[in-house]
């Protein structure tokens, strides 16, 4: 396809491009195309790869250092991902699996850093330790059995359990300050967490991709339609925003990592699969400061218990986040709400998606899901003294002359009519794929970004299983992330080696020195 030097240093296409069609297409400048778009240059570096992105530059949304958390989420810390059963039990496997796609994500970074094709990796990513910190006798049991449930993974091994005041003190200054000292209390901690700049490294990644002639990014472009190419693939209707002139690409492979702007663009695809989604937009909002009399009190992200009804995007968390170099806390998430799908959407994006398919189950979805429709409204409710009430809950010496409320990212939580069952809301990611493999989309939120590498393999797997199966793809894909089919958590030495290998890849702190841990004997017999 020809090509013109066009604005912002980025390539674009000619008006009267003709020629073969692209081999690959992606919608959105965020961390999940950056993912897809660099596996696919490393193992193909020939094919041809474009990618539209409507702002005026990449990592601008949900990605943005800004408008998430940065936690690497590995359930280290997350008590969501490890519920208690009707009879007792912590069901740890959502933990397990989660932990196991992070490290995915860890060993893929690692290979592009040591293979130096991305700058030094303290740009993007710090070694922060991630605890669970809880209050009251009946959350200290359930955290008690939650350490002891994940014991019996290898994938968990160096976690700390204290209900000890000093100890715990010793780890969060910040949290323990002004605290009671009758208070019952339980806190894990796991060192090896760490703090990730997605909007940076997302960033790196798009500057590697564009080393490569083959790929093209253009900025200031919306993806309007699409349509079914006569010759196989797809044919995209596209308006370059800086003149308002309409394009027609003819792509191959199309993948729709959008954000909240996913849904919508899978759609207009027409796609049997589409009819079966909506969404529903839930914003966020923290507290943050920079105050470094604050900030130097405080190195962890610490992950308290939901609410009830919470989505897994509102766990309150107190967090040190790095984002350019400069440390600070975060506290929150609040919800907010917003019709809009992204943060720099429109207000008619959530009715632009209703339609006669979804309607119903979304219905359904609030009918059955009352707890999180009165979660969310009690937030819309809340005031700044409530706000920063549940930030002294976490660090009872809060000042509110410190703290500053953000707006973060928009998030959509994904709706799917299922056989049997109606509307359901659906937690985490999603990817719908076209019959044929030809066309993919990406709903859905946390954890996201930090499991990114990992989704983005299961794709390669659905929409390119030929490729997939071919020795050379193999043999390049465990090159870069050498646990690739290997379940960790049945191959502890593995495990332990890669940790070993990402973190001294990745510049972040393997294991910290083990302080003598004052638990409960129960704790210590059963771990």
């Amino acid at each position: 396809m020809n090509k013109v030097s066009g604005h912002n240093g980025v390539n674009q296409l000619s008006s009267g491009a003709e020629g073969q069609p692209i081999d690959v297409v992606l919608i959105g400048g965020g961390i999940m195309s950056a993912t897809l778009g660099t596996l696919l240059q490393q193992l193909e570096p020939n094919w041809s790869i474009e990618l539209f992105e409507r702002l005026d530059g990449v990592a601008q949304e949900s990605s943005n250092g800004w408008n998430n958390a940065g936690t690497g989420h590995s359930a280290l810390a997350e008590m969501n991902y490890t519920p208690e059963l009707d009879d007792g039990q912590i069901d740890i496997s959502k933990a397990i699996r989660i932990d196991e796609q992070f490290q995915l994500s860890r060993q893929f970074w690692a290979y592009l850093v040591r293979e130096g094709l991305i700058r030094d990796p303290n740009t993007f990513i710090s070694s922060v330790p991630h605890m669970s910190f809880v209050w009251g006798d009946e959350n200290v049991r359930f955290l008690r059995k939650r350490y002891q449930a994940l014991q019996t993974s290898p994938l968990f091994e160096g976690m700390e359990y204290s209900e000890d005041h000093q100890l715990i003190r010793s780890w969060v200054p910040l949290v323990m300050q002004g605290r009671d000292a009758s208070q019952p209390i339980a806190a894990t901690r796991m060192a090896i967490g760490t703090d990730v700049n997605f909007g940076a490294l997302t960033r790196q990644m798009i500057d590697l991709l564009k080393q490569n002639k083959q790929f093209s990014l253009h900025l200031n472009h919306d993806v309007r339609d699409f349509k079914r190419h006569p010759e196989g693939g797809w044919q995209l209707t596209v308006a370059d925003l800086t003149n308002d002139r309409i394009r027609t690409i003819h792509a191959k492979y199309v993948f729709i990592g959008a954000g909240g702007a996913s849904l919508s663009l899978l759609q207009k695809s027409g796609i049997p699969e589409a009819r079966q989604y909506g969404g529903f937009p839930v914003g966020g909002q923290f507290l943050v400061t920079e105050n470094p009399d604050v900030v130097n009190e405080h190195l962890a992200k610490v992950y308290g218990k939901a609410s009830v009804g919470a989505p897994p995007m509102s766990v309150p968390h107190l967090d040190t986040r790095v984002i350019d170099g400069k440390r600070m806390l975060l506290f929150g998430p609040f919800a907010s709400f917003s019709s809009k799908f992204l943060k720099s959407g429109s207000l008619w994006d959530l009715f632009s998606t209703l339609n006669g398919s979804n309607l119903k189950p979304m219905v359904q979805v609030g009918l059955k899901n009352f707890d999180l429709v009165k979660y969310l409204l009690g937030q819309l409710r809340q005031s700044d003294a409530a706000r920063f009430a549940a930030l002294k809950a976490f660090a009872p010496t809060a000042k509110a002359e410190d703290w500053t409320l953000w707006q973060a990212g928009q998030r959509v939580q994904i709706i799917k009519n299922e056989p049997g069952r109606g509307g359901h809301l659906r937690l985490g990611t999603e990817l719908v794929n076209a019959s044929d493999g030809s066309l993919t989309a990406l709903l859905g939120a946390s954890p996201g970004a930090s499991t990114s590498a990992a989704i983005m393999l299961e794709l390669l797997e659905s929409c390119f299983a030929e490729k997939m199966s071919d020795e050379a793809w193999q043999a390049k894909i465990k090159t870069m992330i050498p646990s690739y089919g290997i379940a960790l958590h049945d191959h502890a030495e593995i495990n332990q080696q890669e940790l070993r290998n990402t973190s001294e890849a990745l510049g972040l702190q393997h294991h910290l020195p083990v302080e003598e841990v004052i638990v409960p004997e129960q704790v210590v017999s059963m771990g």
